[in-house]
């Protein structure tokens, strides 16, 4: 497997360090992986990114309060008038030798855990209550969590005894250059908006924690870029995918848009 031949179905994604060796080497050594890092800064991507690049099957899952381990697992279903097993996305990337993502994993509820422990040491085992199997993860297998650490608190943490189970990448925003080349790789737009649209993103970034409970994004640059290149007013489309998206408070939402308009030149 050569995984440095480019193909058009790999989704595009801006290494920022080594990571994408962490990532190969991880998965070489059957070792599951950790990503932390705050909302919108490529942690899926980078994922799906990775799963194309080794031509593995990807099973994402949006980790919330009622996620339960029968729904990663699976569960008996009544269909025709009997009972038939359906795995869940967990058991169909271990029977299929894929990646299992399980984005925002402290959202979910903690029996989640138990499931997983078998799965990220070296047994890598997946056992089925309901049905009686053990199934032995293939060597393809991975099993990937992330969470945004700022998040945190102690009643949705990731308890020290799981999180020494894996290999762990940080992941921040982008450094500025990099940011541009996303956006650019991401939009197909110009150079001058994608360094207009990265500084706007930077001056609300200082806001985090005063008047903001999230950062901007690089997601929501993508999107505003998508729209502005699409012939949208730009600081309507930044209104829309940026500034509406951060907060709910109207005075909030017009200081934001001051450093949107200044940097547009309204």
């Amino acid at each position: 497997m050569n995984l440095d031949t480019p193909h058009l179905d790999i989704p595009f994604y801006q290494p920022a360090g080594d990571e994408v060796a962490v990532f190969e080497h991880a998965w070489k050594n059957r070792l599951p992986l950790l990503i932390k890092g705050p909302t919108g800064c490529g942690k899926t991507r980078f994922v799906a990114h990775m799963a194309a690049r080794l031509g593995l099957p990807l099973f994402t899952v949006a980790c919330h309060d009622d996620l339960t381990a029968a729904d990663l697992v699976g569960r008996h279903l009544i269909g025709d008038g009997e009972t038939v097993w359906c795995d869940g996305p967990l058991t169909r990337a271990v029977r299929e030798g894929g990646i299992c993502y399980l984005d925002e994993v402290v959202e979910a509820r903690k029996d989640t855990t138990v499931v997983l422990h078998p799965l990220a040491d070296d047994r890598r085992i997946l056992p089925i209550d309901r049905t009686g199997e053990l199934i032995a993860a293939p060597p393809t297998f991975m099993l990937i969590v992330s969470y945004n650490p700022g998040y945190q608190n102690l009643l949705k943490g990731m308890k020290p005894s799981t999180r020494q189970r894996f290999v762990s990448l940080r992941f921040d925003f982008p450094s500025r250059e990099r940011e541009e080349a996303i956006l650019i790789g991401e939009s197909a737009c110009d150079v001058d908006l994608a360094r207009r649209l990265v500084s706007i993103a930077q001056a609300l970034r200082t806001l985090k924690d005063q008047d903001l409970e999230e950062a901007a994004s690089t997601r929501l640059l993508v999107y505003a870029a998508l729209l502005i290149r699409d012939g949208m007013d730009p600081v309507t489309a930044c209104r829309a995918a940026i500034v509406e998206s951060l907060t709910d408070d109207p005075e909030v939402a017009e200081a934001l848009m001051e450093v949107v308009s200044a940097t547009f030149g309204r």
